[in-house]
C-alpha cells in the first residue's frame, strides 16, 4: 500500500495570535470588508459591486428627471426667474396704466439699478417669434433701457430678470399689471380711471363697472366710486391735459361734477388749457382751479339822477347790461303816468 503524505494542519490560534510560521494565502484574507475597501481605494481602484453601480446610476437618473420636472413646472407656473434680452420685451403689449415718466420719480430707481442691479423681476407673457409681452415692471424696463443707452454696458443693463406668466386671458393680465403698481407705487386717480377706460375700449371688459370691480377688487367701494367719477374727466380731457397724473383727488372730483352738470364746461376748459400751455403741473392745476370759480358779477353802475323836466327826475341804476330807469318828482302823478304809457305804446 502506498504511503500517504501527511498534511500539515491549518494554522490555529496560539497564545499571542496565529502561528507565525504558517504561510498566509490570498484566499485566506480574513480582514473586514471595510478595511479592504479602504486599502483598495487608497490604491486608486474602484471597489463597488456591479449591482451597487446599477443602483447608483438609476438613483442619479431618477434625481435628474425629478429636477428637470421641477424646473419645467417652475417655468410653466411662473416661479423661475429668467434673464431675457431687453430688445425682446414688448412694453406696449398692454395699454399701460402709467401715463408717463416723472424724472424725479425715476431717479431713485435708476440709481438703484446702477449700483445694485435689478432686485425684483418683471412679469412677461410669451409671444410669437421669441418675443415677450410686458405685464408688469414697465418702470424697471424703462430705467434699464435708459442705463443701457447711457452707459453702453449691454452686459449689465441689456437684459432683464423676468418671471414668465401664463394669464388665462387679457383681463387677468390687466389685473396683474394694476395690482403690481398699486402695491409698489400707487397710481393716481386719473391713471386708475384711464386704464379702466382703455381696458373697456380694448374689449377686455364689457363695461366700466365690471372693469372697476375686476381691476380694483381689493379697493373699497368708495375708492371705486371716485375712480368712476374720474372717468368723466378722462372722457372730456384725455389728450388735452399735459399733467393729468398730478391732478389731486379733490380737484378732480370737483372738475368731474362740473363736467357732468354743465355741458359747456368741457369745451371751455379745453380752450383754456390749450391757451395756457402750462409748463408744469402746478401751472395746469391753477388753470383748472380758476375755471371752477364762478364768473365775477358785473359791477353795479353808479346811480345817475338828473331833472329832465320841472318836477321830474330820471335815475339810472343797475348794471350797464341791465340798466334800471326810474322817474320821480312832484310832477310824476297819475296823469303823467297815463301820458307816458300812451307814448311808450306808440313807440
Amino acid at each position: 500500500m502506498a504511503k500517504r503524505k501527511r498534511l500539515d494542519p491549518l494554522p490555529g490560534p496560539v497564545a499571542g495570535g496565529f502561528a507565525a510560521e504558517a504561510p498566509f494565502l490570498p484566499s485566506q484574507d480574513v480582514r473586514a470588508p471595510e478595511v479592504k475597501a479602504l486599502e483598495i481605494k487608497a490604491m486608486g481602484l474602484s471597489f463597488a459591486a456591479p449591482i451597487a453601480r446599477v443602483s447608483a446610476d438609476a438613483a442619479r437618473e431618477a434625481a435628474l428627471e425629478e429636477l428637470g420636472e421641477a424646473l419645467r413646472l417652475a417655468r410653466a407656473e411662473g416661479r423661475l426667474i429668467q434673464k431675457l434680452p431687453l430688445e425682446r420685451i414688448e412694453t406696449e403689449h398692454l395699454v399701460r396704466d402709467r401715463i408717463g415718466l416723472d424724472a424725479a420719480e425715476m431717479a431713485p430707481l435708476v440709481e438703484s439699478l446702477r449700483t445694485r442691479g435689478q432686485q425684483t423681476p418683471v412679469e412677461v407673457v410669451a409671444l410669437e417669434g421669441g418675443r415677450y409681452g410686458l405685464i408688469s415692471g414697465w418702470r424697471r424696463v424703462q430705467a434699464l433701457r435708459r442705463l443701457c443707452a447711457e452707459t453702453g454696458d449691454a452686459a449689465r443693463f441689456g437684459t432683464v430678470l423676468a418671471l414668465l406668466r401664463q394669464p388665462r386671458d387679457a383681463a387677468e393680465a390687466y389685473v396683474a399689471m394694476v395690482e403690481e403698481n398699486e402695491i409698489r407705487l400707487g397710481l393716481s386717480y386719473y391713471e386708475r380711471a384711464r386704464i379702466v377706460a382703455r381696458a373697456v375700449e380694448a374689449g377686455v371688459f364689457p363695461e366700466t363697472q365690471s372693469a372697476l370691480r375686476a381691476l380694483f377688487a381689493s379697493g373699497s367701494r368708495a375708492r371705486r366710486s371716485k375712480i368712476g367719477s374720474f372717468l368723466t374727466l378722462v372722457a372730456a380731457l384725455d389728450g388735452v391735459l399735459r399733467f393729468p397724473a398730478a391732478i389731486g383727488e379733490r380737484l378732480g372730483l370737483q372738475l368731474a361734477q362740473r363736467l357732468e352738470t354743465d355741458a359747456d364746461f368741457g369745451p371751455m376748459l379745453s380752450a383754456r388749457l390749450a391757451e395756457a400751455e402750462a409748463a408744469s403741473p402746478e401751472e395746469e392745476a391753477a388753470v383748472l382751479a380758476r375755471a371752477l370759480q364762478p364768473p365775477p358779477r358785473p359791477a353795479a353802475a353808479a346811480t345817475l339822477a338828473e331833472e329832465v323836466a320841472p318836477g321830474i327826475r330820471l335815475s339810472v341804476t343797475g348794471s350797464a347790461r341791465a340798466p334800471v330807469l326810474s322817474l320821480s318828482g312832484p310832477q310824476v302823478d297819475a296823469a303823467f303816468r297815463a301820458r307816458l304809457l300812451d307814448w311808450l305804446r306808440q313807440t
